[in-house]
């Protein structure tokens, strides 16, 4: 290992960015969830975010194919921890917005598992 002092570059975290078939479903779903406005909107790319923090991106994917949790035939490969102060007002709102409740449930006293509209496993807790 060298001990020269180099200036490395800066490296910041952007945004995670979701595959699917639809991106401007899967922001308007997240953007009215979360209270986010539209960054950027191309046709096949939308971010959504606060200018100088990390977003969240939705990728137009040709082919894509919804993950099929807790089935492991085609499995999440990450999902968010949303923050809330309510599980059932929470979820409640984010049903209403689209989201999909799947019939498993492994904690939900401590937290709860939903879909998004594109099929992409997401959880909200009382815990962050």
């Amino acid at each position: 290992m060298s001990t020269e002092t180099t200036s490395a570059p800066a490296i910041r975290y952007a945004a995670v960015t979701f595959d699917c078939p639809d991106p401007a479903e899967l922001a308007r779903f997240y953007g009215e969830a979360l209270g986010l406005p539209v960054l950027y909107s191309g046709d096949d790319f939308i971010l959504l975010g606060q200018e100088g923090s990390a977003g969240l991106g939705f990728s137009r994917l040709a082919g894509y194919q919804r993950p099929t949790w807790p089935d492991p035939a085609r499995e999440k490969r990450a999902h968010l921890e949303l923050g809330v102060d309510d599980l059932d007002a929470a979820q409640a709102r984010l049903l209403a917005l689209g989201a999909v409740e799947p019939p498993a449930q492994p904690q939900p006293d401590r937290w709860r598992v939903l879909l998004d509209p594109a099929g992409h496993p997401f959880c909200i807790t009382t815990l962050a």
